[in-house]
């Protein structure tokens, strides 16, 4: 377990994380299920997002639940990080836009303008 002592430990984990997410070739979808999450259906949407991953063979994507991501009137929000790419932040997923997701950003490049938000 990592003691953080001073703004300084917090800084130095925050670059090691940086820095070894840039190295890494792994595309990573952040799913929010803090309460709001939930409740607007999160847990559907991560469970569709790691099936359509899986029926597609997908073994460069990570998936990982998040707390509270600030957006309650957006959720469920599902942020997706590509290699060499800007952080993508969809809205208002539902279990089919998050097979969506899956086929056209993470498969083919594309993003969808009208699902994403930016803050």
């Amino acid at each position: 377990m990592v003691k953080i002592k001073s703004i300084h430990d917090l800084e130095r984990i925050k670059n090691q994380t940086l820095e070894k997410e840039l190295k890494s070739n792994q595309k990573k979808v952040v799913v929010g299920m803090g309460t709001c999450g939930i409740s607007a259906g999160a847990g559907e949407v991560m469970e569709a997002i790691q099936d359509e991953i899986k029926k597609r063979n997908l073994t460069d994507v990570v998936v990982t639940p998040t707390g509270c991501i600030g957006l309650c009137v957006q959720e469920p929000l599902v942020e997706v990080t590509v290699p060499g790419k800007e952080k993508v932040a969809f809205c208002l997923v539902d279990a089919a836009k998050g097979r969506q997701i899956v086929e056209q950003y993470l498969v083919n490049g594309i993003v969808n303008e009208d699902w994403v938000v930016n803050y």
